[in-house]
Protein backbone atom coordinates (compact mmCIF):
# COMPACT_ATOMS: atom_id res chain seq x y z
CA UNK A 1 0.00 0.00 0.00
CA UNK A 2 1.61 3.25 -1.13
CA UNK A 3 1.02 6.58 0.58
CA UNK A 4 -0.58 9.43 -1.35
CA UNK A 5 1.60 12.32 -2.39
CA UNK A 6 0.68 15.88 -1.45
CA UNK A 7 -0.12 16.48 -5.12
CA UNK A 8 -2.48 13.50 -5.24
CA UNK A 9 -4.23 14.62 -2.03
CA UNK A 10 -4.74 18.09 -3.49
CA UNK A 11 -6.08 16.74 -6.80
CA UNK A 12 -8.55 14.37 -5.14
CA UNK A 13 -9.74 17.08 -2.75
CA UNK A 14 -10.29 19.49 -5.62
CA UNK A 15 -12.07 16.84 -7.66
CA UNK A 16 -14.59 16.24 -4.87
CA UNK A 17 -15.25 19.99 -4.77
CA UNK A 18 -15.56 20.19 -8.55
CA UNK A 19 -18.33 17.58 -8.61
CA UNK A 20 -20.01 18.52 -5.36
CA UNK A 21 -22.96 20.48 -6.77
CA UNK A 22 -23.85 17.44 -8.86
CA UNK A 23 -23.42 15.21 -5.83
CA UNK A 24 -25.92 17.25 -3.83
CA UNK A 25 -28.36 17.18 -6.76
CA UNK A 26 -27.94 13.39 -6.87
CA UNK A 27 -28.63 13.22 -3.12
CA UNK A 28 -31.74 15.36 -3.51
CA UNK A 29 -32.99 13.00 -6.19
CA UNK A 30 -32.53 10.06 -3.84
CA UNK A 31 -34.50 11.87 -1.13
CA UNK A 32 -37.34 12.75 -3.48
CA UNK A 33 -37.90 9.12 -4.44
CA UNK A 34 -38.86 8.07 -0.90
CA UNK A 35 -38.62 4.37 -0.21
CA UNK A 36 -40.20 3.23 3.02
CA UNK A 37 -40.20 -0.44 3.95
CA UNK A 38 -41.41 -2.60 1.10
CA UNK A 39 -41.65 0.36 -1.28
CA UNK A 40 -37.99 0.81 -2.21
CA UNK A 41 -38.29 -0.50 -5.78
CA UNK A 42 -38.21 2.90 -7.52
CA UNK A 43 -35.15 4.17 -5.72
CA UNK A 44 -33.37 0.84 -6.05
CA UNK A 45 -34.08 0.75 -9.80
CA UNK A 46 -32.62 4.25 -10.09
CA UNK A 47 -29.51 3.24 -8.17
CA UNK A 48 -29.16 0.14 -10.36
CA UNK A 49 -29.05 2.40 -13.41
CA UNK A 50 -26.47 4.66 -11.76
CA UNK A 51 -24.24 1.67 -11.05
CA UNK A 52 -24.73 0.33 -14.56
CA UNK A 53 -23.90 3.67 -16.17
CA UNK A 54 -20.61 3.65 -14.25
CA UNK A 55 -19.64 0.19 -15.46
CA UNK A 56 -20.08 -1.59 -12.13
CA UNK A 57 -22.11 -4.47 -13.64
CA UNK A 58 -24.85 -4.43 -10.99
CA UNK A 59 -26.90 -7.47 -10.11
CA UNK A 60 -30.04 -7.88 -8.01
CA UNK A 61 -30.26 -10.39 -5.18
CA UNK A 62 -33.68 -11.27 -3.81
CA UNK A 63 -34.55 -11.85 -0.18
CA UNK A 64 -34.35 -15.60 0.43
CA UNK A 65 -36.32 -16.22 3.61
CA UNK A 66 -35.31 -19.87 3.82
CA UNK A 67 -31.60 -19.15 3.43
CA UNK A 68 -31.71 -16.20 5.81
CA UNK A 69 -33.65 -18.09 8.47
CA UNK A 70 -30.82 -20.61 8.76
CA UNK A 71 -28.34 -17.90 9.80
CA UNK A 72 -27.94 -16.97 13.46
CA UNK A 73 -27.85 -13.24 12.66
CA UNK A 74 -31.01 -13.06 10.57
CA UNK A 75 -33.86 -10.79 11.55
CA UNK A 76 -37.27 -12.39 11.86
CA UNK A 77 -39.59 -12.14 8.88
CA UNK A 78 -43.05 -10.61 9.14
CA UNK A 79 -45.74 -9.67 6.64
CA UNK A 80 -44.16 -6.20 6.28
CA UNK A 81 -40.66 -7.48 5.42
CA UNK A 82 -39.42 -5.91 2.19
CA UNK A 83 -39.16 -8.19 -0.83
CA UNK A 84 -37.24 -5.62 -2.88
CA UNK A 85 -33.90 -7.09 -4.02
CA UNK A 86 -30.62 -5.63 -2.88
CA UNK A 87 -28.13 -4.40 -5.48
CA UNK A 88 -24.47 -5.35 -5.72
CA UNK A 89 -22.14 -3.41 -8.01
CA UNK A 90 -18.49 -4.34 -8.50
CA UNK A 91 -15.51 -2.34 -9.66
CA UNK A 92 -12.65 -4.48 -10.92
CA UNK A 93 -9.09 -3.21 -11.44
CA UNK A 94 -7.46 -3.53 -14.87
CA UNK A 95 -5.16 -6.32 -13.77
CA UNK A 96 -3.77 -7.77 -10.58
CA UNK A 97 -4.87 -5.81 -7.51
CA UNK A 98 -2.29 -3.32 -6.24
CA UNK A 99 -3.98 -2.56 -2.95
CA UNK A 100 -6.69 -3.94 -0.69
CA UNK A 101 -10.33 -4.59 -1.47
CA UNK A 102 -13.25 -2.69 0.06
CA UNK A 103 -17.00 -2.95 0.62
CA UNK A 104 -18.90 0.35 0.35
CA UNK A 105 -22.27 -0.31 1.95
CA UNK A 106 -25.33 1.91 2.19
CA UNK A 107 -29.00 1.34 2.93
CA UNK A 108 -31.75 2.92 0.86
CA UNK A 109 -34.74 2.14 3.07
CA UNK A 110 -36.10 4.97 5.21
CA UNK A 111 -38.43 5.12 8.21
CA UNK A 112 -42.02 6.44 8.22
CA UNK A 113 -42.75 10.17 8.25
CA UNK A 114 -45.17 10.67 11.13
CA UNK A 115 -47.75 13.48 10.75
CA UNK A 116 -46.54 15.43 7.71
CA UNK A 117 -48.11 18.67 8.97
CA UNK A 118 -45.38 18.71 11.62
CA UNK A 119 -42.65 19.00 8.99
CA UNK A 120 -41.53 22.46 7.86
CA UNK A 121 -41.69 21.30 4.22
CA UNK A 122 -42.58 18.26 2.15
CA UNK A 123 -40.53 15.44 3.75
CA UNK A 124 -39.40 14.37 0.28
CA UNK A 125 -38.62 17.85 -1.02
CA UNK A 126 -34.84 17.80 -0.62
CA UNK A 127 -35.11 21.39 0.64
CA UNK A 128 -31.85 23.29 1.16
CA UNK A 129 -31.62 26.09 3.74
CA UNK A 130 -28.15 27.36 4.50
CA UNK A 131 -25.87 24.43 5.25
CA UNK A 132 -28.73 21.99 5.77
CA UNK A 133 -30.27 19.56 3.29
CA UNK A 134 -33.66 18.43 4.61
CA UNK A 135 -35.81 15.39 3.99
CA UNK A 136 -36.54 11.88 5.17
CA UNK A 137 -33.33 9.97 4.70
CA UNK A 138 -31.21 13.08 4.15
CA UNK A 139 -28.98 12.00 7.01
CA UNK A 140 -29.97 8.36 7.41
CA UNK A 141 -28.56 7.65 4.93
CA UNK A 142 -29.19 8.90 1.40
CA UNK A 143 -26.30 11.35 1.70
CA UNK A 144 -23.97 8.51 2.68
CA UNK A 145 -25.23 6.24 -0.09
CA UNK A 146 -24.54 9.07 -2.53
CA UNK A 147 -21.06 9.60 -1.05
CA UNK A 148 -20.22 5.96 -1.82
CA UNK A 149 -20.79 6.73 -5.50
CA UNK A 150 -19.33 10.21 -5.64
CA UNK A 151 -16.12 9.36 -3.82
CA UNK A 152 -15.39 7.01 -6.71
CA UNK A 153 -16.57 9.62 -9.21
CA UNK A 154 -14.04 12.05 -7.76
CA UNK A 155 -11.25 9.64 -8.69
CA UNK A 156 -12.74 9.05 -12.13
CA UNK A 157 -12.91 12.80 -12.78
CA UNK A 158 -9.10 13.03 -12.63
CA UNK A 159 -8.55 9.89 -14.71
CA UNK A 160 -8.07 7.44 -11.84
CA UNK A 161 -9.83 4.37 -10.52
CA UNK A 162 -9.22 2.02 -7.58
CA UNK A 163 -6.48 -0.52 -8.26
CA UNK A 164 -8.33 -3.17 -6.23
CA UNK A 165 -11.84 -4.55 -6.11
CA UNK A 166 -14.64 -2.38 -4.75
CA UNK A 167 -17.96 -4.02 -3.84
CA UNK A 168 -20.85 -1.56 -3.65
CA UNK A 169 -23.82 -2.79 -1.62
CA UNK A 170 -27.12 -0.91 -1.88
CA UNK A 171 -29.45 -2.62 0.58
CA UNK A 172 -32.88 -2.51 2.17
CA UNK A 173 -34.10 -3.77 5.56
CA UNK A 174 -31.39 -1.95 7.51
CA UNK A 175 -34.09 -0.17 9.51
CA UNK A 176 -35.92 -3.34 10.54
CA UNK A 177 -33.99 -6.64 10.29
CA UNK A 178 -30.53 -6.12 8.83
CA UNK A 179 -31.34 -8.87 6.36
CA UNK A 180 -30.30 -6.90 3.26
CA UNK A 181 -26.62 -6.73 4.14
CA UNK A 182 -26.80 -10.24 5.59
CA UNK A 183 -28.08 -11.44 2.20
CA UNK A 184 -24.95 -9.99 0.57
CA UNK A 185 -22.84 -11.87 3.12
CA UNK A 186 -24.66 -15.13 2.41
CA UNK A 187 -23.88 -14.73 -1.30
CA UNK A 188 -20.18 -14.43 -0.55
CA UNK A 189 -19.51 -10.72 -1.10
CA UNK A 190 -16.56 -9.93 1.14
CA UNK A 191 -13.51 -7.66 1.10
CA UNK A 192 -10.54 -6.71 3.25
CA UNK A 193 -12.53 -3.95 4.98
CA UNK A 194 -15.95 -2.31 4.90
CA UNK A 195 -16.91 1.36 5.09
CA UNK A 196 -20.48 2.52 5.82
CA UNK A 197 -21.09 6.31 5.79
CA UNK A 198 -23.94 6.45 8.31
CA UNK A 199 -24.55 9.88 9.95
CA UNK A 200 -22.03 9.63 12.77
CA UNK A 201 -21.08 13.28 13.27
CA UNK A 202 -17.74 12.74 11.50
CA UNK A 203 -16.76 10.17 14.11
CA UNK A 204 -15.87 6.49 13.85
CA UNK A 205 -18.06 3.94 15.63
CA UNK A 206 -15.98 1.94 18.11
CA UNK A 207 -18.78 -0.19 19.56
CA UNK A 208 -22.38 -0.84 18.62
CA UNK A 209 -25.34 -2.44 20.35
CA UNK A 210 -27.34 -5.37 19.08
CA UNK A 211 -31.09 -4.88 18.67
CA UNK A 212 -34.21 -7.02 19.06
CA UNK A 213 -37.75 -6.31 17.90
CA UNK A 214 -40.69 -8.07 19.49
CA UNK A 215 -44.44 -7.84 19.94
CA UNK A 216 -46.40 -8.48 23.12
CA UNK A 217 -50.01 -9.59 22.72
CA UNK A 218 -52.45 -9.71 25.60
CA UNK A 219 -56.04 -10.96 25.39
CA UNK A 220 -58.72 -9.59 27.70
CA UNK A 221 -62.31 -10.43 28.59
CA UNK A 222 -64.68 -8.07 26.75
CA UNK A 223 -67.88 -6.92 28.43
CA UNK A 224 -70.15 -3.91 28.13
CA UNK A 225 -68.68 -0.97 30.01
CA UNK A 226 -71.68 -0.95 32.37
CA UNK A 227 -70.25 -4.25 33.69
CA UNK A 228 -66.59 -3.24 33.46
CA UNK A 229 -65.62 -4.80 36.79
CA UNK A 230 -66.61 -8.25 35.52
CA UNK A 231 -64.31 -8.05 32.46
CA UNK A 232 -60.58 -7.75 31.96
CA UNK A 233 -59.10 -4.81 30.07
CA UNK A 234 -56.37 -6.05 27.72
CA UNK A 235 -54.79 -2.60 27.51
CA UNK A 236 -54.47 -2.30 31.27
CA UNK A 237 -53.02 -5.81 31.47
CA UNK A 238 -50.58 -5.17 28.64
CA UNK A 239 -49.33 -2.03 30.36
CA UNK A 240 -48.58 -4.03 33.48
CA UNK A 241 -46.40 -6.32 31.34
CA UNK A 242 -44.63 -3.30 29.87
CA UNK A 243 -43.97 -2.11 33.43
CA UNK A 244 -42.21 -5.41 34.17
CA UNK A 245 -40.10 -4.98 31.03
CA UNK A 246 -39.21 -1.44 32.10
CA UNK A 247 -37.81 -2.96 35.28
CA UNK A 248 -35.75 -5.40 33.20
CA UNK A 249 -34.49 -2.51 31.06
CA UNK A 250 -33.20 -0.72 34.16
CA UNK A 251 -31.64 -3.94 35.41
CA UNK A 252 -29.81 -4.47 32.10
CA UNK A 253 -28.46 -0.90 32.07
CA UNK A 254 -27.08 -1.43 35.57
CA UNK A 255 -25.75 -4.91 34.79
CA UNK A 256 -23.68 -3.67 31.85
CA UNK A 257 -22.76 -0.22 33.16
CA UNK A 258 -19.06 -1.14 33.28
CA UNK A 259 -19.00 -2.79 29.84
CA UNK A 260 -16.03 -1.56 27.79
CA UNK A 261 -16.96 1.41 25.59
CA UNK A 262 -20.34 1.76 27.35
CA UNK A 263 -19.18 3.21 30.67
CA UNK A 264 -20.06 6.78 29.64
CA UNK A 265 -23.45 5.90 28.17
CA UNK A 266 -26.15 6.77 30.69
CA UNK A 267 -28.90 4.65 29.17
CA UNK A 268 -27.63 2.58 26.22
CA UNK A 269 -30.11 -0.30 26.19
CA UNK A 270 -33.31 1.60 25.50
CA UNK A 271 -36.62 -0.24 25.53
CA UNK A 272 -38.81 1.61 23.05
CA UNK A 273 -42.57 1.01 23.29
CA UNK A 274 -43.26 1.98 19.73
CA UNK A 275 -46.57 0.80 18.26
CA UNK A 276 -49.82 0.14 20.13
CA UNK A 277 -52.89 -1.49 18.61
CA UNK A 278 -55.87 -2.43 20.74
CA UNK A 279 -59.59 -2.76 21.19
CA UNK A 280 -62.58 -2.53 18.87
CA UNK A 281 -65.17 -0.25 20.47
CA UNK A 282 -65.14 2.68 22.91
CA UNK A 283 -67.99 1.21 24.94
CA UNK A 284 -66.57 -2.30 25.15
CA UNK A 285 -63.81 -3.39 27.50
CA UNK A 286 -60.95 -4.13 25.06
CA UNK A 287 -60.42 -7.78 24.28
CA UNK A 288 -56.95 -7.48 22.83
CA UNK A 289 -53.82 -5.34 22.86
CA UNK A 290 -50.65 -5.63 20.78
CA UNK A 291 -47.54 -3.58 21.54
CA UNK A 292 -44.44 -3.54 19.33
CA UNK A 293 -41.17 -2.95 21.17
CA UNK A 294 -37.46 -2.56 20.53
CA UNK A 295 -34.63 -3.16 22.97
CA UNK A 296 -30.83 -3.15 22.70
CA UNK A 297 -28.11 -5.48 24.01
CA UNK A 298 -24.38 -4.90 24.52
CA UNK A 299 -21.72 -6.67 22.43
CA UNK A 300 -21.03 -10.16 23.70
CA UNK A 301 -24.64 -10.87 24.68
CA UNK A 302 -26.35 -13.25 22.29
CA UNK A 303 -29.68 -12.29 20.78
CA UNK A 304 -31.10 -15.66 21.79
CA UNK A 305 -30.11 -15.31 25.46
CA UNK A 306 -31.67 -11.83 25.54
CA UNK A 307 -34.84 -13.15 23.92
CA UNK A 308 -35.00 -15.97 26.46
CA UNK A 309 -34.68 -13.46 29.31
CA UNK A 310 -37.45 -11.28 27.88
CA UNK A 311 -39.78 -14.26 27.49
CA UNK A 312 -39.04 -15.40 31.02
CA UNK A 313 -39.67 -11.93 32.43
CA UNK A 314 -43.07 -11.83 30.74
CA UNK A 315 -43.95 -15.36 31.83
CA UNK A 316 -42.85 -14.80 35.44
CA UNK A 317 -44.88 -11.61 35.68
CA UNK A 318 -47.94 -13.27 34.19
CA UNK A 319 -47.66 -16.21 36.58
CA UNK A 320 -48.19 -13.85 39.51
CA UNK A 321 -51.18 -12.05 38.01
CA UNK A 322 -54.64 -13.46 38.69
CA UNK A 323 -55.92 -12.95 35.13
CA UNK A 324 -52.72 -13.29 33.08
CA UNK A 325 -51.77 -16.54 34.81
CA UNK A 326 -54.82 -18.07 33.14
CA UNK A 327 -54.42 -16.08 29.91
CA UNK A 328 -50.66 -15.74 29.38
CA UNK A 329 -49.36 -13.03 27.05
CA UNK A 330 -47.71 -14.03 23.78
CA UNK A 331 -44.29 -12.80 22.69
CA UNK A 332 -43.53 -12.72 18.97
CA UNK A 333 -40.17 -11.88 17.40
CA UNK A 334 -40.83 -9.80 14.32
CA UNK A 335 -37.70 -7.96 13.20
CA UNK A 336 -34.15 -7.36 14.41
CA UNK A 337 -32.52 -10.32 16.16
CA UNK A 338 -29.00 -8.96 16.03
CA UNK A 339 -25.92 -8.88 18.21
CA UNK A 340 -23.57 -5.99 18.83
CA UNK A 341 -19.94 -5.68 17.85
CA UNK A 342 -16.71 -3.86 18.71
CA UNK A 343 -14.32 -2.41 16.14
CA UNK A 344 -11.04 -3.37 17.74
CA UNK A 345 -8.59 -0.45 17.67
CA UNK A 346 -5.42 -0.43 15.64
CA UNK A 347 -6.35 -2.07 12.34
CA UNK A 348 -4.54 -0.95 9.22
CA UNK A 349 -7.85 0.10 7.70
CA UNK A 350 -8.65 2.34 10.67
CA UNK A 351 -5.22 3.91 10.54
CA UNK A 352 -5.68 4.77 6.86
CA UNK A 353 -9.12 6.25 7.57
CA UNK A 354 -7.68 8.31 10.44
CA UNK A 355 -5.10 9.76 8.08
CA UNK A 356 -7.71 10.48 5.39
CA UNK A 357 -9.99 12.20 7.91
CA UNK A 358 -7.16 14.40 9.12
CA UNK A 359 -6.25 15.31 5.54
CA UNK A 360 -9.87 16.17 4.72
CA UNK A 361 -10.82 18.04 7.89
CA UNK A 362 -7.61 19.09 9.63
CA UNK A 363 -8.86 17.34 12.77
CA UNK A 364 -8.03 14.08 14.50
CA UNK A 365 -10.63 11.34 14.12
CA UNK A 366 -12.55 10.64 17.32
CA UNK A 367 -14.77 7.67 18.14
CA UNK A 368 -18.21 7.07 19.58
CA UNK A 369 -20.34 4.24 20.90
CA UNK A 370 -23.51 3.78 18.88
CA UNK A 371 -26.70 2.79 20.68
CA UNK A 372 -28.61 2.26 17.43
CA UNK A 373 -28.48 -0.68 15.03
CA UNK A 374 -25.87 -0.60 12.23
CA UNK A 375 -25.36 -3.12 9.40
CA UNK A 376 -21.61 -3.14 10.11
CA UNK A 377 -22.30 -5.95 12.58
CA UNK A 378 -22.60 -8.29 9.55
CA UNK A 379 -19.12 -7.40 8.28
CA UNK A 380 -17.61 -7.45 11.77
CA UNK A 381 -19.20 -10.58 13.24
CA UNK A 382 -19.56 -12.77 10.15
CA UNK A 383 -17.08 -11.50 7.54
CA UNK A 384 -14.62 -10.85 10.38
CA UNK A 385 -13.13 -7.75 8.76
CA UNK A 386 -12.68 -4.18 10.01
CA UNK A 387 -16.12 -2.59 9.59
CA UNK A 388 -15.86 1.17 9.83
CA UNK A 389 -18.95 3.32 10.26
CA UNK A 390 -18.06 6.94 9.60
CA UNK A 391 -20.26 9.64 8.12
CA UNK A 392 -21.54 13.19 8.10
CA UNK A 393 -23.05 15.47 10.71
CA UNK A 394 -26.84 15.15 10.71
CA UNK A 395 -29.80 15.82 12.98
CA UNK A 396 -33.39 14.79 13.67
CA UNK A 397 -32.96 11.42 12.00
CA UNK A 398 -36.15 9.36 12.43
CA UNK A 399 -37.84 12.64 13.46
CA UNK A 400 -39.37 15.72 11.88
CA UNK A 401 -37.21 17.94 9.62
CA UNK A 402 -34.38 15.43 9.31
CA UNK A 403 -31.29 17.14 7.92
CA UNK A 404 -27.67 16.64 6.99
CA UNK A 405 -24.89 19.24 6.92
CA UNK A 406 -23.86 19.92 3.32
CA UNK A 407 -20.34 21.00 4.22
CA UNK A 408 -19.93 17.90 6.37
CA UNK A 409 -20.98 15.71 3.44
CA UNK A 410 -18.23 17.36 1.39
CA UNK A 411 -15.62 16.72 4.09
CA UNK A 412 -16.69 13.11 4.53
CA UNK A 413 -16.76 12.46 0.78
CA UNK A 414 -13.24 13.89 0.54
CA UNK A 415 -12.05 11.66 3.38
CA UNK A 416 -13.68 8.65 1.71
CA UNK A 417 -12.04 9.37 -1.65
CA UNK A 418 -8.65 9.78 0.01
CA UNK A 419 -9.17 6.59 2.01
CA UNK A 420 -10.13 4.61 -1.10
CA UNK A 421 -7.14 5.95 -3.01
CA UNK A 422 -4.67 4.85 -0.33
CA UNK A 423 -6.38 1.65 0.85
CA UNK A 424 -7.14 0.30 -2.62
CA UNK A 425 -4.41 2.06 -4.55
CA UNK A 426 -5.16 3.89 -7.80
CA UNK A 427 -4.44 3.32 -11.46
CA UNK A 428 -5.11 5.29 -14.60
CA UNK A 429 -8.39 4.53 -16.31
Amino acid sequence: MSQLSEEAIAKITQSVADGFDEQIAYTQELIRMGGQRGHEADVMDWVFKQYNDRGWNPIRIGMDEKELSQHIGAGRFSETHSQVPIIIGTHKPKGEAKGKSLVLNGHLDVVPLGPTDMWKADPYSGLIEGDRLYGRGAGDMRSGAAANVWALDALRRIGLQPASEIILQAVVEEESTGNGTLMAHLKGYKADAALIPEPMQEQLVRANVGVLWFQIEVRGRPVHVREMATGSNAIDSCWKVIGALRGMEEEWDQRYSSQQYFQDEKHPLNLNVAIVKAGDWASSVPAWCQVDCRIAIVPGVSAQSAADEIEKKVADFAANDAYLSQNPPKVRWNGFFSEGYVLEPGSEAENVLRKAHQQATGEELTTQTSTAYIDARVHSLYDKIPAMVYGPIAGDIHGFDEWVSIESVKRVTTAMALFIAEWCGVEEI
